[in-house]
């Protein structure tokens, strides 16, 4: 009898833990789509920005309550989430960086090549179409 009771507590614990983690997880994804609404609406580019940066610390929030409770590494060693955590936050970093720099190229590109803004300036005259054309150049 004693046994049975333990396990019925523990069963019970379980049941409040899934649905904790139910809720902070629902409740996380409808303050996003809430943002992202509100975002849509906002014409201030740096407002904008503010609300890209909290729904992305939301995402990354959701994230790791993800992988803590459904990965099971929220009852690892702390060693063990330190060898996941680390390597995911440099990653993260790395395409950070890449993205930075490439978007840095592509807008000095015609700055530091003459050539290139050169013909980026040039204007292209639209040929004409059909015979009528062909026959104008003769």
């Amino acid at each position: 009898m004693a046994q049975a009771g333990h396990a019925e507590h523990s069963n019970n614990g379980a049941v409040r833990e899934i649905w904790k983690v139910t809720i902070i997880l629902s409740v996380l994804t409808i303050v996003e789509l809430i943002l992202g609404f509100v975002m849509m609406k906002i014409d201030a580019e740096h407002l904008r920005l503010a609300i890209k940066g909290a729904i992305v610390i939301l995402m990354m929030a959701k994230a790791f309550y993800i992988v803590g409770y459904f990965m099971h590494l929220k009852h690892e060693l702390k060693n063990l989430i330190m060898t996941i955590v680390v390597p995911l936050a440099l990653f993260v970093w790395f395409i950070t960086a890449f993205l930075y720099e490439g978007n840095s190229y592509k807008n000095l590109r015609n700055t530091y090549d003459p050539y290139k803004k050169a013909q980026t300036t040039i204007k292209v005259e639209k040929k004409e179409e059909g015979h009528d054309a062909h026959k104008a150049v003769e």
